[in-house]
């Protein structure tokens, strides 16, 4: 097997023309580039100099090599720029994934942090919603994935992301959405079993799966008229009077409910956000610090 240093004092010697020259070069001992450019003859399995007269000169086989050896010192060196800038966080890439109010309140505070104290590095962004997201998260097609589970949600998978990195970031609590002009919509609060009776506008698949189970467990099953993955829509047609809603408090954050107000749910609901990524991602220097911003980002809301 050739090795890099092998092959930096055989240009050396070439250049010098002699064990001593190319020692005093290098900064090294003559014995030690003696030994070097015998393992290296042992390694290519043929001769790559003789002596002539007190000068050393290439065979054939040694020009080739020192022809090849630019090329390749040239390349393992900027390879190992690289890899510096990467680990320094002068350079590097993150492909990040959320879910649309993670997407619309934390991520921008986060990369907006990121980006000023790492300017270098570059991250891309794409919506999904979890399973979805940590399916891509584990298919390697996205390096950090922002994702939520319900407390105490029936039929969760046990132990679903107990192979990955888990970054809690922060519990978010549901609250109503009615229209403002609703009987309850100036209460303090109000229990889900006072809205059985009323039409419902359901979220993304997770949420709506969730509202279902909780409206069970209050003794009605929700009519459900209008479902939509976009909570501005669901605003919308809950502050036109079509039906009221349950949504995240960190959704109503990104989003100016007209015509519609919001009331404290009781029993709380809740969800915790977090921040995944792989074992041996979390190990990357420019993916830690977009868990680190992330976290950093929660802590102000």
């Amino acid at each position: 097997m050739i090795e890099a240093r092998h092959l930096r004092v055989l240009r050396a010697v070439s250049a010098t023309g002699s064990f001593s020259a190319a020692g005093r070069e290098l900064g090294c001992t003559q014995p030690a580039v003696s030994q070097q450019m015998k393992a290296l003859e042992a390694s290519v399995g043929t001769p790559l100099l003789i002596r002539s007269g007190r000068e050393m000169r290439l065979t054939q086989a040694g020009e080739a090599l020192v022809r090849h050896a630019a090329g390749i010192l040239a390349g393992l060196t900027a390879a190992e720029e690289e890899v510096a800038a990467i680990a320094g966080l002068r350079a590097g890439r993150v492909r990040l994934v959320s879910f649309p109010s993670g997407s619309s309140t934390l991520v921008p505070t986060a990369l907006a942090a990121l980006r000023a104290a790492h300017p270098g590095t570059r991250v891309s962004l794409e919506e999904a919603e979890p399973p979805q997201s940590v399916e891509l998260l584990r298919a390697g097609d996205c390096d950090v994935a922002l994702a939520f589970r319900y407390e105490g949600a029936a039929g969760a998978p046990e132990g679903e992301w107990d192979d990955l990195v888990v970054r809690p970031l922060l519990t978010d609590r549901l609250v109503a959405l009615v229209p403002e002009r609703h009987r309850l919509a100036r209460a303090e609060s109000v229990a889900i079993g006072e809205l059985a009776r009323e039409p419902w506008i359901a979220g993304c698949p997770r949420c709506r799966g969730q509202l279902v189970e909780v409206c069970e467990g209050a003794g009605f099953t929700p009519r459900i008229d209008f479902a939509t993955d976009d909570y501005p829509a669901v605003v919308g047609l809950v502050g036109a009077g079509l039906g009221v809603a349950v949504l995240p408090q960190l959704a109503i954050e990104s989003v100016r409910p007209r015509g519609a107000r919001t009331v404290t749910l009781e029993p709380a609901v809740r969800r915790e956000i977090v921040a995944l990524t792989l074992p041996d991602l979390a190990q990357v220097p420019a993916v830690a610090a977009t868990l680190d911003q992330l976290a950093l980002a929660a802590g102000q809301k």
